[in-house]
């Protein structure tokens, strides 16, 4: 048996030295991925590539599917694509596909000269905008750049606290004999969020987008943020991503499949692209608990495997479909969950399991060259026949998206909107167990308010000149939660199933404690020269609980970040 083990390690090892031309993928909110997704409503079609309903985006996917192939797209002229359908850039679109090839020259098929700066940095430094240390052979690159972002901000209501953001640390991406691909990134945080930011972090003893921390001048946090994956083909469709980082299934805002609100995590990725399908599979490992400070003990290990099926059933539209399973073993993985093709309630069966299993369904469709109208079904359990009895039963747990993105409004140049509606039922995401509940690290693995709550979602999103972003975004809910008495009302997805759930019935939407909270924020985001940013923000956001007096929170901030994304309190 081990002898077998060993060799499906080797054969692993192996698999990159057989291997095709490899690539990285996009930065996590990447100031790019806006600017693909509205090419793409653009031309109405969904790429023949099939890469946009999961993130992060592939580099090489993108730069390829955009027609990167002459220096003349670099101008105000038509891009074409392999529809031969002709699109007529904006100035402020044409900046931003400058800046995509730039950020991504490793791709681009032109003459790289173009993007030279005239002067150099210290004459071996910042030889183009986008790198300070950049070399690109015949095969071979290596792209390294600084992180580094500051934010000061004053919370109105809450003065005697300093709110602040400070954040350093250094970016990789390489590729080696046009066979692997590699990215990392370490980054040093030090973070004090407004008020209900810290309230988020004592309840749950777990800061959002992090895993392990250590308390910083009592209300503040201390973390580091390290990221790895290493990419590779073995097979001409077969892509294969071993890292340690987070992963996003979904074209909204929020997901209710897998989101990458949480912390990071070591996964191994497969995704295979034939004709019209991308069938990724994702298995990842993941911790029960949270961790902070000098707490020295082991974290208890457990697992998840996921599918998701994408298809572009007309040139126009993308269905998928997906399945999930969350399962605590002794730190060892179930290996009957890698199979990529078996559908996992019939596996969880044959082990006589009670894993917590889900399945779901997305879809998206482009339409009239302006609107994109999306969403996703997700079913973690239904029972027909109690349904039928009562639909208050405590185990119907399903969520359900549903949303749309109009590019130029009123035909207004790079003026777009989205909208976006959430509902998951009570219970959904839990588990008899507490291992097998749908989190990593007291943080939800989908979306961020757990269950049993209504979410709207309002963006404007405006781009009046290349280095200018404009971005407002409203995000109202409604969600039912524990009562004092500790009635278990279903939204809490770190409780167990039957954890103060006093009967099978009467488990409505919204059942509990009545909360309501909106959350506006405002964002203005200058790019001085490339990746560098001057942000100017402004949050103000009212939570009401039952009868309690409403928690308000207003804050304006000012900040500069290199190479970074904006870090956001959107809950």
């Amino acid at each position: 048996m081990q002898f077998t083990k060993s060799r499906l390690w080797i054969l692993f090892l192996m698999l990159p030295f057989f291997s095709a031309a490899q690539s990285t993928y996009l930065q996590q909110n990447s100031k790019h991925l806006h600017f693909i997704d509205r090419l793409e409503i653009r031309t109405g079609t969904i790429s023949d590539l099939n890469f946009t309903s999961t993130k992060p985006y592939d580099r090489r996917y993108a730069i390829e599917w955009l027609g990167a192939k002459t220096d003349s797209m670099l101008g105000v002229k038509p891009l074409f694509f392999s529809t031969d359908t002709a699109l007529k850039l904006s100035k402020t679109d044409a900046y931003n596909l400058r800046s995509l090839y730039l950020n991504n020259q490793e791709w681009y098929k032109g003459d790289r000269s173009v993007f030279n700066n005239k002067k150099l940095f210290l004459k071996n430094f910042y030889k183009t905008p986008a790198g300070l240390i950049e070399k690109y052979g015949s095969d071979y690159f290596v792209v390294v750049n600084p992180m580094v972002s500051y934010r000061q901000s004053v919370e109105l209501n809450n003065t005697s606290q300093n709110i602040f953001l400070n954040q350093r640390g250094l970016n990789v991406r390489a590729g080696i004999g046009n066979k692997i691909g590699i990215s990392a990134m370490a980054m040093d945080v030090q973070e004090r969020g407004p008020e209900f930011v810290q309230n988020w972090i004592d309840s749950l003893n777990a800061v959002p987008g992090a895993n392990f921390y250590k308390s910083f001048k009592k209300t503040a946090v201390d973390y580091m943020d390290a990221r790895g994956t290493i990419t590779f083909k073995a097979a001409k469709y077969i892509n294969f991503q071993l890292g340690y980082d987070r992963n996003f299934i979904g074209n909204g805002y929020r997901s209710l499949f897998l989101s990458d609100f949480g912390g990071n995590n070591v996964f191994v990725k497969i995704n295979t692209r034939v004709w019209k399908f991308n069938y990724q599979n994702l298995f990842m490992e993941l911790q029960t608990t949270g961790k902070s400070n000098n707490n020295n003990n082991l974290l208890t290990k457990k697992y998840a495997a996921m599918h998701h099926l994408s298809m572009n059933v007309m040139p126009w539209l993308n269905v998928g479909l997906f399945e999930g399973v969350i399962f605590g073993r002794k730190d060892h993985f179930e290996f009957g969950y890698m199979n990529p093709i078996i559908f996992y309630r019939s596996i969880e069966g044959n082990l006589g399991s009670t894993d917590n299993a889900m399945i779901g369904a997305d879809f998206k469709a482009n339409l009239l060259n302006h609107v994109q109208l999306y969403g996703q079904l997700l079913l973690d359990e239904l029972n027909i026949k109690e349904l039928r009895k009562d639909r208050s039963w405590w185990g119907n747990k399903t969520g359900t998206q549903l949303g749309i993105k109009y590019i130029d409004v009123a035909n207004i140049s790079n003026l777009d909107a989205q909208l976006e509606w959430n509902r998951v039922r009570p219970f959904t995401y839990s588990h008899f167990d507490s291992i097998s509940n749908y989190t990593h690290y007291n943080e939800p693995l989908a979306h961020p308010l757990g269950a049993n709550f209504n979410e709207l979602i309002a963006i404007l999103r405006y781009q009046p000149t290349g280095k200018l972003n404009l971005t407002g975004k409203i995000i109202y809910w409604k969600q039912g939660l524990d009562s004092a008495s500790g009635r278990n009302s279903g939204s809490d997805i770190f409780r167990l199933n039957g954890d103060g759930r006093t009967s099978s019935y009467g488990y409505t939407m919204l059942n509990g404690v009545k909360s309501t909270g909106i959350n506006a924020l405002f964002l203005a985001s200058y790019e001085v020269y490339e990746n560098i940013f001057i942000d100017a923000n402004l949050l103000l956001r009212r939570f009401t609980k039952g009868s309690a007096a409403a928690q308000n929170t207003a804050m304006f901030g000012l900040g500069v970040r290199m190479n970074l994304w904006f870090r956001e309190y959107d809950y």
